[in-house]
Order: structure tokens, then C-alpha cells, then sequence
């Protein structure tokens, strides 16, 4: 009797391992390495692809140069260095970087008919676009704090943003950001892609791959919730409260000609941060109900694409110093230009 049970046993233990590693078995040969990814994204236009090709090309060159010329007006002109245009300084090089994170990739695969990329590729774009996104979301936030004691505590402004403070900020802002990038990066490469291999976007982003997974993603997710808290509600609501204060203190000033040089300081500034919220908002809180490839498309093309271009244009056009630095760069290389010929 002891000897048939324990037989019985035996061979259900038999049984059940058998079974178990068929099931693992299967469960591997279904699971294939992922090499690379193919993106979707402006699939459903394929007749438009010159068109969008020519009018991201146009987009991209803007954006270089005119974030170019930002840069050089501020290095050659003594009245632009203050901590504000500092900042204005790292914005405009974080958008160059930025847009050269997916435009190029996007330009070639407009010529290609299979738009892929390699999984080193994705990880590597992955990589720089959380550091570049999570680095505006707070360097906005410093330069509204900027805005703030300039406007709120002018007396104690050469302290407060004193040229060791600035560095400090945009140094931290640019660790803390690529920090944050290496913990999700690193995460993201964890995951164990079943397959498809299709993404439908024209970039990489984490949602995206989360979705390909077929491996347990919730470190990933709670990652993300805290990274948003972190590097998009958290500045947000600074910005916000810093915009209030200065808002308040600038009715507070008794003369029209006083309201209007202290608002004017911080027009462009509250206009970037307007556009960027907004288009990050229609980017990543939409409902998914009635989704749509081609809105999602454009979210993204608004969020990652156009914002980066538009920020040089509202600070040239906005602020004066910036004007009148740009317009006297041109009217130097147009003579040097004609001399040449």
C-alpha cells in the first residue's frame, strides 16, 4: 500500500514536470529576440511621403538655426548674460538636441518602405528622450523661479541667482534628468518582446514598448507614475504658483509703463510654458476611446517636433534685447558677405 502511493506519487511528480517543462518550452520558442522595430507612424498617408518629408526637413532646418542664432546673440552680446538668458541658453540647446533625437531617423525612413529601427537604437532614443523631456519640464520650472525673485525680491535677485546658484540649477537639472533616464532605460531593457515587432508611432517611447511585452511590466509602470509626478505635475504646479505671485505682484505696481516692463520680462517665458503644458497635455492624456493613429501622430509632432521651433521664434519676436542682438548679427554678416563677393 505505502509502496503503490508512494509509486503514485512518483509518477504524478513525474507527470507534472514533464508537463511543466513542455510548458516552458513552448512558452520560450513562442518568445522570439526582438533585433529591431518597425515603426507605423504616417503609414496610412504612403502617397504623402515627399510632402511630409520636405515639410519635416523645413521644420528640422528652422529649428536648428534658429536655436543657433539664440545661442550665438547671447554668447556675443554682454547684456544678454544674466541668468535668465543662461537659461534661455540651455533651453535652446536642450531643443536642438531634442528635435535631433527622432527628426533624422524620420527623414530617412521616408525613403525607406520597411521603417525600422534596431533595438539598440530604440533603447539608445528612449534614453535621450526621457533625459530631454524631463530636463525642460524642470528647467522651465527654474526659469519661472528665475522670473519670480526677479520680479517678487529684486533687491535680493544678485544673491538669489548669483552665477554659482545658476550653475548649480542647470547642472542639477541636468543630472537629476539623466538619472532619472538611466533608471527607466535600464528598466525597459528588462523586458522580455514576444513579438510583433510593430510600433505603431514614429518614435520609441515606453508606453509603447510596454505594450510589446509579454514579461511582468509593473516596476516599469510604477516607474512612470513617479517620474510623471516627479518631472511633470511637480514643476507644473511650481511653475504655476510662481506665475501666480508674479502675477499678483505686478498689479501690485502703481504705474501702467511699471506693469507692463515687468510683465514683458516674463511674456515669452509664460508663453513657452503655455504651449509646452498644452501640447504635452493633448500628448499623453487624451481618452483612449475613439483612438486614432493619425491623432496621436500629430500629438507627438506637436509635442516633440514643432514646440522645439517655436521657442526661438516667441523669444526673438518678444524680447527686445534678443531682436535688436539677432537683428545687428545679420546686418554685420550680410557687409561681410557682400565684401567676400
Amino acid at each position: 500500500m505505502l509502496s503503490e502511493t508512494f509509486n503514485g506519487d512518483k509518477h504524478g511528480i513525474k507527470v507534472n514536470y514533464y508537463t511543466g517543462a513542455t510548458k516552458q518550452f513552448k512558452e520560450r520558442k513562442n518568445q522570439t529576440t526582438v533585433m529591431e522595430f518597425i515603426f507605423l507612424g504616417f503609414s496610412n498617408h504612403p502617397d504623402l511621403q515627399g510632402l511630409f518629408f520636405l515639410l519635416f526637413l523645413i521644420i528640422y532646418l528652422i529649428t536648428i538655426l534658429g536655436n543657433t542664432l539664440i545661442l550665438a546673440a547671447i554668447k556675443i552680446n554682454p547684456v544678454l548674460h544674466t541668468p535668465m538668458y543662461y537659461f534661455l541658453s540651455n533651453l535652446s540647446f536642450l531643443d536642438i538636441c531634442y528635435t535631433s533625437t527622432t527628426v533624422p531617423i524620420i527623414l530617412v525612413n521616408f525613403f525607406r518602405e520597411k521603417k525600422t529601427i534596431s533595438y539598440e537604437g530604440c533603447l539608445a532614443q528612449i534614453f535621450f528622450l526621457v533625459t530631454f523631456a524631463g530636463c525642460e519640464c524642470v528647467l522651465l520650472a527654474v526659469m519661472a523661479y528665475d522670473r519670480f525673485v526677479a520680479i517678487c525680491h529684486p533687491l535680493r535677485y544678485p544673491v538669489l541667482m548669483s552665477k554659482r546658484v545658476c550653475a548649480y540649477l542647470a547642472a542639477g537639472t541636468w543630472l537629476y534628468s539623466i538619472v532619472n533616464s538611466l533608471m527607466h532605460t535600464g528598466l525597459t531593457a528588462t523586458l522580455s518582446l514576444c513579438g510583433p515587432n510593430q510600433i505603431s508611432h514614429f518614435l520609441c517611447d515606453i508606453p509603447l514598448l510596454l505594450k510589446l511585452s509579454c514579461s511582468d511590466t509593473s516596476a516599469n509602470e510604477i516607474a512612470l507614475y513617479v517620474s510623471s509626478a516627479t518631472f511633470g505635475l511637480s514643476p507644473c504646479l511650481f511653475t504655476a504658483v510662481s506665475y501666480i505671485l508674479i502675477i499678483s505682484a505686478i498689479l501690485k505696481i502703481q504705474s501702467a509703463q511699471g506693469r507692463q516692463k515687468a510683465f514683458s520680462t516674463c511674456a515669452s517665458h509664460l508663453t513657452v510654458v503655455v504651449i509646452y503644458y498644452g501640447t504635452i497635455n493633448f500628448n499623453y492624456d487624451r481618452p483612449s476611446s475613439g483612438y486614432s493613429l493619425d491623432v496621436d501622430i500629430l500629438a507627438s509632432v506637436l509635442f516633440c517636433i514643432v514646440t522645439p521651433m517655436l521657442n526661438p521664434i516667441i523669444y526673438s519676436l518678444r524680447n527686445k534685447d534678443v531682436k535688436d542682438t539677432l537683428k545687428k548679427l545679420f546686418e554685420g554678416f550680410v557687409p561681410s558677405c557682400s565684401s567676400t563677393g
